[in-house]
């Protein structure tokens, strides 16, 4: 029998009307409970008006649905038949199933077997807010459907700017592949691109396939093309094929490899132009990088990198971070971590590339190296001061370990082809104390004894003899952290003063006899004022006896903790003139630094170095970023250095008017009156795609410039054509964001 149930309040009285076995149901709306489909689910169907036969069929009329789980289904009429299971609907169909919505004017479906057949069906889906049409869509199950003369597209409705045209598109959701017939896309009515067959995943699964074509120009290659091949060979494997032709030079193969395994992973590169018509030679580029996981704490990794010429990324790349590479590495390393100790072993050398107008030098060889390094507390039951106030807090739980002595070692073997080459042994044990006591006084006295041996090797024109040298370091460490509430501008921050001094002490010894292989002087800065040797590097330790005076205030939001503002100044002062460097004066220079967002739309970083002997500024840096909303950024900022250094760089990404945004970038050094990069270009952002028209100008050696142009149509969520410039524009201008909502890039045979 068939259940009723009143779901609203009725009008008039029902009336029944008795003809052979049909009833008639005429209510305000009537909801009726149907037999449960094959899986056992619940189905429900309501109307204004539902019509009968006992056991055999359901006729639903006016605003009728029928729901089950996971699925909707309402139209004018609904017709079902109890013994096949079939469903008919006609007038206004809509169906709704996992977030998608397809519509028609009729509808058969059998509810058991979800096979069925829907004319002139126009669908909405709900994960990237898609819509088409087509002819007839036919359903072969829950998981399979096809459907003819397909039209899609990602724009809104009445906007069709952009259509994927297809004569047959198959939807497998059991393998959720989508293939198409025929397809091809129009853009402003013009077709762009067409392919006779191909498929696509219907989630994030890859799928091998051509991706996307690139198109470009340069001034050393010329118009270009690229057309790259995905293949997904295994879940944790795939290769890209990347033919790229260069009308100027020929084709150049491009090849990447990918691995990934629980215990190791890597790429690898192999890039070859088999016969460069400008250079008139065969030219290639080999990069591996490797990293694996051996456990008991054993690690490795490989970076090798090669080309075939010094002139291959001047000559082949397209962005300024690719042909600005000088050394390329290659090494192997083999690390340890043992808790308290770790250890390393590493065998390294390069590949200098060399322009002929600025020709470098080559650096050492390392073969090997070999890193040790240790650490341990004391006495694990030592006593320490509990801080109390919240910045407090934080230097208490890296002071809290009571005693510590430190390790630090490493022997290297120098080799180079004709400079001097030498095997070094450094040694470094030291002992620190760190000491606490509220409301944040701290003091970490260390004491330290650094020893260097070397044994020369080849090259030593200026017979430089086996030598050591054993230095004792002391250092301490000290500052104090007050903290105070502060309201300014109706908000609330925690304000902090941060008073801090260090002392450092090094006794001479005479080094003049000792070779150089990686060390120099460090940066002046905030962070190597706090260190004990001047020197980066270990073949020299500067004799010191020094204070450093350092303050340091910051501005904290009281609700998030988030920094608004930091403020620091600091001085160091020479208690001795050093032997080592008797130029040095005993007053350095006055470091000052003001970095943070100073309102929600402008941020600040900068740094000053001024020389108070000879009153003026040695060096200043100066950011600053202004970013009210997203696609609107301004970047400006002016880096100074007495010796060498004026260089202005401004950068942006700003709407025009309407649809249109321009993005540029100048980098300019007024030292040597040259352009570091110059950067300009429009972007045209619609609803459904975007164009992107970008110039690039860059030097690659100290008389050459590469040029470069891009023109990029991306239709969302579907294929990008043209040279690509996404690469380079956040790089250029920090803060720059797409405009369009951002495409799932999935890889398929035919377009991406």
């Amino acid at each position: 029998m068939l259940g009723l149930r009143l779901d609203y309040n009725f009008m008039h009285p029902p009336a029944t009307h008795a003809r052979s076995d049909r009833v008639a149901l005429r209510l305000d709306r009537t909801f009726m409970n149907l037999p449960e489909d094959s899986e056992g689910i619940p189905v429900f169907i309501s109307a204004q008006r539902m019509e009968g036969v006992n056991e055999k069929q359901v006729e639903a009329i006016g605003e009728a649905e029928l729901r089950k789980r996971g699925q909707s289904i309402s139209a004018d009429r609904l017709l079902f038949m109890q013994d096949s299971k079939d469903l008919f609907a006609d007038g206004a169909v809509r169906m709704e199933q996992a977030g998608n919505v397809m519509q028609g004017p009729h509808l058969k479906l059998n509810l058991d077997t979800n096979v069925g057949d829907m004319t002139q069906p126009v669908f909405h889906l709900g994960g990237n807010n898609a819509r088409g049409n087509a002819d007839n869509a036919h359903m072969e199950g829950k998981t399979n459907s096809t459907l003819r003369n397909v039209t899609y597209t990602t724009c809104p409705a009445g906007k069709d700017d952009w259509l994927l045209k297809m004569s047959t598109l198959e939807i497998d959701r059991n393998r959720q592949i989508g293939t198409a017939h025929n397809a091809h896309v129009e853009f402003m009515d013009v077709p762009i691109l067409y392919t006779p067959w191909m498929d696509f995943p219907l989630n994030d699964q890859r799928k091998s396939g051509f991706l996307s074509p690139e198109f470009g120009s340069t001034v050393k290659s010329g118009s270009e093309v690229t057309l790259p091949y995905y293949l997904n060979i295994a879940p944790n494997l795939d290769a890209t094929l990347e033919p790229r032709v260069m009308v100027k030079r020929g084709l150049l193969l491009g090849n990447e490899l990918r691995y990934l395994e629980p215990t190791y992973s890597g790429e690898a590169h192999l890039d070859v132009l088999p016969a460069d018509r400008i250079a008139s030679r065969t030219r290639s580029r080999m990069t591996l990088m490797h990293v694996q996981d051996m456990g008991y704490g054993l690690s490795g990794a490989v970076n090798l990198n090669r080309v075939s010429d010094d002139a291959y990324f001047r000559d082949l790349s397209g962005t300024l971070t690719t042909t600005s590479q000088i050394n390329l590495v290659r090494e192997g390393v083999l690390s340890y971590a043992g808790g308290w100790w770790n250890a390393s072993a590493r065998l390294q050398n390069f590949q200098t590339l060399q322009d002929p107008a600025a020709p470098v030098g080559i650096p050492y060889h390392r073969l090997p190296q070999i890193n040790l390094s240790a650490q341990s507390e004391l006495n694990s039951d030592a006593p320490y001061y509990i801080a109390a106030t919240q910045t407090a807090a934080s230097l208490q739980a890296a002071h809290q370990a009571g005693p510590m002595a430190t390790l630090t070692g490493e022997f290297v073997d120098f080799r180079h082809p004709t400079a001097v080459s030498a095997q070094r042994l450094v040694l470094y044990p030291s002992v620190s104390y760190p000491l606490l006591a509220e409301p944040g006084l701290y003091l970490t006295p260390k004491f330290g004894l650094h020893n260097t041996h070397y044994l020369m090797g080849a090259n030593n024109t200026a017979a430089l003899p086996d030598a050591s040298r054993t230095v004792p370091i002391f250092s301490a460490d000290s500052g104090i952290i007050l903290e105070r509430d502060w309201s300014l501008a109706d908000q609330d921050f925690v304000q902090t003063l941060e008073p801090r001094a260090f002392y450092a002490y090094i006794p001479y010894r005479n080094q003049n006899r000792l070779p150089i292989f990686d060390s120099g002087l460090g940066g002046f800065s905030f962070a190597q004022m706090f260190t004990e040797n001047r020197y980066i590097g270990n073949d020299r330790v500067g004799d010191t006896n020094q204070v450093t005076i350092a303050l340091t205030s910051r501005l904290l939001d009281q609700k998030s903790g988030a920094e608004r503002l930091n403020v620091a100044i600091g001085q160091r002062f020479s208690l001795k003139t050093p032997q080592m460097d008797p130029s040095i004066s005993n007053k350095s220079d006055i470091l000052a630094a003001a970095s943070g967002r100073i309102t929600p739309a402008w941020s600040l970083d900068s740094n000053l170095q001024y020389n108070p002997t000879q009153s003026h500024t040695e060096n200043y840096n100066v950011a600053a970023h202004y970013q009210p909303e997203g696609g609107k950024v301004l970047n400006l900022g002016y880096r100074f250095t007495r010796a060498s250094i004026r260089q202005m760089d401004l950068s942006t990404q700003w709407p025009l008017y309407g649809h249109w945004h321009a993005v540029a970038r100048w980098y300019h050094s007024f030292q040597d009156s040259r352009t570091l990069e110059l950067l300009a270009g429009l972007e045209y952002n619609e609803s459904c795609w975007t164009v992107r028209m970008v110039a690039q100008r860059f030097p690659v050696s100290a008389n050459e410039f590469s040029t470069g142009f891009f023109v990029q149509l991306e239709l969302n969520d579907l294929v990008r054509v043209g040279g690509d410039p996404l690469g380079l524009l956040p790089k250029s201008i920090p803060g720059y964001i797409k405009m369009n909502e951002p495409s799932r890039a999935q890889p398929v045979q035919g377009l991406r």
